[in-house]
């Protein structure tokens, strides 16, 4: 439904009930204690469905808009994404002691080896005008007794039909830390019984937080692939607290030569 689409019927029962409340308000003054209790129930009862209205269309209009696909990408790219938290409203936006190998989205999974778990997830909405990604997820450590913590990132079966080792893939994310640390990105193949890794480490100093990974130096089995994912490590993370604004991937088959 939407504004256009109400009838003339639906338009003179809105206005007649804006009048009738704006009637009540004005002869509040003028009700005893009975009258004040029915009227403020029926108020309350109203309130509670506005502001359910308010919440959300505030929530769909605020820039940039969920669902939103918009990214950049670089000239040439056979196939680009962004994942589910970064996207989409999450069921569940946030969680506390988080225990490892928990699945913050499909997909989605945070790992560490922490004895007791003083850690939190939770998806924000994004309402900067940098935005692209209508979402962003912020991890909250304080105490950090492992020795590592981990966002494995899934990427979908498109990510790796066609796939050759004259494919690079390129991570963009936009990064805010409370305090500076190391974050490496791995990028994981799996083809047959055999994991390809590339390690590079996020250069957070820079204004466009990129890396690549060149498949032409991996022993990849074309023929064989069955998928890929890419883990985000945080290394020292303790008493931080680390805000992915944004997380995109993209395919580009390198340029010939």
């Amino acid at each position: 439904m939407n504004a256009k689409g109400e009838s003339i019927v639906e338009q003179l029962l809105q206005r007649q009930a804006l009048r009738r409340w704006t009637r009540t308000a004005d002869e509040v003054a003028m009700l005893d204690h009975a009258g004040l209790r029915s009227v403020r129930s029926r108020a309350r009862a109203l309130k509670r469905q506005l502001d359910r209205v308010i919440h959300e269309t505030d929530d769909r209009l605020t820039l940039p808009m969920i669902g939103s696909s918009a990214m950049r990408r670089p000239a040439g790219a056979d196939w680009s994404w962004r994942p589910e938290p970064w996207r989409a409203r999450l069921p569940v936006p946030g969680m506390a002691e988080i225990g490892n190998r928990t699945e913050a989205a499909p997909g989605v999974t945070l790992f560490h080896d922490c004895r007791l778990s003083e850690l939190s997830l939770r998806q924000i909405r994004n309402q900067r005008e940098a935005d692209l990604a209508p979402f962003g997820m912020r991890l909250d450590v304080f105490r950090f007794d492992g020795s590592f913590l981990s966002l494995a990132i899934g990427l979908p079966p498109a990510a790796v039909a066609g796939l050759r080792r004259k494919h690079i893939i390129r991570l963009d994310t936009i990064v805010e830390v409370e305090k500076p640390l190391e974050i490496f990105a791995r990028l994981n193949v799996k083809h047959g019984p055999n994991v390809e890794q590339i390690v590079r480490e996020l250069p957070l100093g820079a204004q466009e937080v990129m890396v690549e990974f060149d498949l032409a130096h991996t022993q990849m089995n074309e023929k064989r692939v069955e998928g890929m994912w890419v883990d985000l490590i945080f290394e020292g993370p303790r008493m931080n607290q680390i805000t992915l604004r944004d997380v995109t991937l993209c395919r580009r088959p390198r340029a010939e030569l």
